[in-house]
């Protein structure tokens, strides 16, 4: 299993590397699941948690649709 605390902060950390301004949606799903998604929610940057690949569809369309 996945620690997805430890993804989170590299994603995290990578989307700041590359100066993220589009949206990103990330499914996480293993050990600390909460801890990454908050990790995410709190970074400041354009990433959503979803809860699996249809969460993943609306959320991106809803994303997109905001910064069109």
């Amino acid at each position: 299993m996945m620690k997805c605390d430890i993804i989170a902060e590299g994603i995290v950390a990578a989307a700041k590397e590359v100066n993220l301004q589009v949206p990103l949606v990330v499914r996480l799903e293993g050990t600390n699941v909460q801890q990454g998604k908050d990790i995410l929610a709190n970074s400041g940057l354009p990433i959503v948690a979803a809860n699996d690949l249809g969460d993943a569809a609306k959320k991106i369309v809803s994303e997109v649709r905001k910064v069109a």
